[in-house]
């Protein structure tokens, strides 16, 4: 895949993320679950790697937070899980290493790392481990829709070849 058609991919999975943000989400106290992100998370690391699944979570976690869709916890659930799920996707060639990646870099580093946005920055008291239950919800539901998509994905010929000509996909 060229990159014109990666940056196009990216753009349009960073505008579904968008737009599907007001639609597809759980309001859970200081913040909202939103499993579309660990889907797009998880096509985008194994179709494009992890430059373009950073850019992907950094763009829609801003694009959420400009149109009050989003909180400031978007960006170090999505942007961890899109970094680990592409990163072990690309050293395992394995579907299922990217779903892993997802949802412990959401579920639990990215929880992990929101605590002291929560504390220090907002104010507000939180458990350490108090965001984990919910992001790990919602990464799992994401990601392993994207892992069944991407499985019926690799089942279409054609489709298997293009995401093949991007040099990240291999066995499953």
């Amino acid at each position: 895949m060229k990159k014109t058609q990666k940056l196009t991919l990216t753009a349009m999975l960073i505008a579904i993320g968008t737009l599907t943000s007001n639609v597809l989400f759980i309001p859970l106290g200081l913040t909202k679950l939103f499993p579309m992100q660990s889907f797009i998370n998880v096509l985008t690391a194994v179709m494009l790697g992890p430059y373009y699944a950073l850019a992907e979570a950094f763009c829609i976690s801003v694009l959420r937070n400009i149109l009050g869709t989003g909180s400031i916890f978007a960006f170090p659930g999505s942007i961890i899980g899109a970094l680990l799920a592409a990163v072990l996707f690309k050293k395992t060639n394995k579907l299922f290493m990217a779903f892993f990646g997802e949802v412990v870099g959401t579920g639990i580093i990215g929880a992990i790392a929101c605590y002291p946005i929560s504390t220090l920055l907002l104010g507000k008291q939180a458990t350490l481990f108090g965001f984990i239950p919910l992001f790990i919800f919602s990464a799992l539901g994401g990601a392993l829709i994207g892992l069944l998509v991407l499985a019926v994905f690799m089942k279409n010929s054609a489709v298997a070849r293009m995401i093949n000509q991007t040099g990240h996909v291999g066995k499953h």
